[in-house]
């Protein structure tokens, strides 16, 4: 508590406001409100909204269970593609993947809701502690897993419902990945990322050892060497840097280290935030930082986002959110120098830009916003350090569609490799598709094909 940084303090407000401000974003549906949600349905023979999610849930199908009072048989039909399907009815962007393709999401109508059909189905189970995959014979093989994050957790369970052991390393003192450090407090409330990995592990099987490190604890090659197989969940550790003028003073921040300190901490007034905050950047890790500085009871928040609207990548709900707490979103500025006083922020230059021929140029005209906290929310990177024998597509891991590096016996999933977005449920189908190549793998050289003549 207390002021560490001019104007940056935290208990700016009760401890009511604080309960309020970080409540649930979409409270759950109850069985009625379900029942009359899933009624709403088509139940569409080609399912557009099944093609649109990355994991290929059977949406009609959970939404029928749903509407004759079946939400576990519900629960079931999620799990069996998506075992972290609790979460990602959470913070999928549904506005933009199964609830656009919805076909009542016209002018005239809106779409099935079918995130919030999902959370009631999986909640549903999840609270009853109903386990529909009971651990089968094991087999002898023993699979790494670095990483406890969504393609971890997700390819750890493939793999343990196949009768595998596994043992997941992951870095943090909590495992989780993303679902526990890198979402906004109010998408995921009353400890729900934990609960999900207890759901999870349920299955047995499966070990987790936290604060073991890839390059610091343990090598891959080493992994290689111990295990019949090695899948790689590592995420992206690295923050991209403004590279600005200023950009060392007291009060610029990442954003991604101020939403996991929110995250874990239990007192929201610990949290210190400035009276007038900037955020650079556009995608959901910039509205995820901005709403949160407002809802701790910041003053101004401001995001700057070098390009337009259309080109953000956080999705329009999530701008219309932001813009709804009261934060300002600002296009076509670029960040030039933070400006210091007495070695600390008290406000950024910024350029105004545009388009010319076809990229993004600096006009030349700047001005300059007063601040005394700034968040960097510009991208992450991936650290190729402690992979140092794998191949690199676009500075991250070369996979190829079912997940294989170019090691043998290892795959990778997640944020870590350059395949589709860098989404919670993408991280959650590719770490179960690595899983099922992997018990391919090693069923074929358990049972070698007879070559045929």
């Amino acid at each position: 508590m207390g002021t560490s940084i001019s104007g940056i303090r935290g208990d700016r407000l009760s401890s009511a406001d604080y309960e309020k401000n970080f409540s649930d974003l979409h409270p759950p549906l109850d069985r009625h409100q379900a029942l009359v949600a899933a009624d709403r349905c088509y139940f569409c023979y080609d399912a557009p909204c099944m093609t649109a999610c990355p994991t290929s849930i059977d949406i009609p199908m959970f939404i029928r269970q749903i509407s004759t009072g079946n939400a576990v048989g519900a629960a079931k039909t999620i799990f069996d593609q998506n075992i972290l399907g609790g979460m990602c009815a959470r913070v999928c962007p549904t506005e933009t993947l199964c609830e656009q393709a919805c076909v009542r999401n016209t002018a005239e109508d809106r779409p099935v809701e079918i995130g919030l059909l999902q959370r009631h189905a999986t909640d549903t189970a999840m609270e009853k502690n109903i386990q529909f995959y009971p651990r089968p014979e094991r087999t002898r093989h023993r699979i790494a897993v670095v990483g406890a994050g969504p393609a971890g957790l997700a390819c750890a369970h493939r793999l343990a419902m196949n009768g595998h052991d596994v043992i997941i390393f992951d870095a943090r003192v909590k495992p989780g990945g993303l679902n526990e450090y890198g979402i906004a407090t109010y998408k995921t409330t009353d400890d729900f990322a934990q609960r999900e990995v207890d759901y999870v592990l349920a299955i047995g099987g499966i070990e987790i050892r936290n604060g073991q490190k890839l390059g610091r604890d343990f090598t891959l090659g080493e992994l290689a060497e111990n295990f019949d197989a090695v899948f790689l969940g590592i995420g992206l550790a690295g923050v991209n840097a403004l590279r600005i003028e200023g950009e060392q003073l007291s009060g610029v921040e990442d954003a991604v280290d101020f939403i996991a300190a929110l995250r874990q901490v239990e007192d929201k007034a610990d949290i210190a935030i400035g009276r007038r905050v900037v955020v650079i950047g556009g995608g959901m890790t910039a509205i995820d930082a901005a709403v949160q500085a407002k809802l701790l009871g910041a003053e101004e928040v401001t995001i700057c986002y070098r390009r337009g609207k259309e080109d953000m990548n956080a999705s329009e709900f999530e701008q219309e959110l932001a813009t709804s707490k009261g934060v300002m979103i600002r296009h076509w500025l670029q960040p030039k120098r933070v400006i210091g006083k007495d070695g600390k922020v008290a406000g950024i230059e910024v350029e105004y830009t545009e388009m010319q021929d076809g990229k993004l140029q600096g006009t030349g005209e700047t001005g300059i916003l007063a601040a005394d906290q700034i968040f960097k929310a510009i991208g992450q990177t991936f650290d190729p350090t402690c992979v140092p024998n794998l191949r690199l597509d676009g500075g991250r891991i070369a996979v190829d569609a079912e997940g294989k590096t170019s090691m043998a016996r290892v795959w990778a999933g997640g944020d870590c490799v350059k395949a589709g977005e860098d989404l919670t449920v993408t991280s959650v189908a590719q770490g179960r598709d690595a899983a099922d190549s992997i018990n391919r793998a090693l069923a074929a050289a358990a049972n070698p094909a007879v070559a045929v003549a």
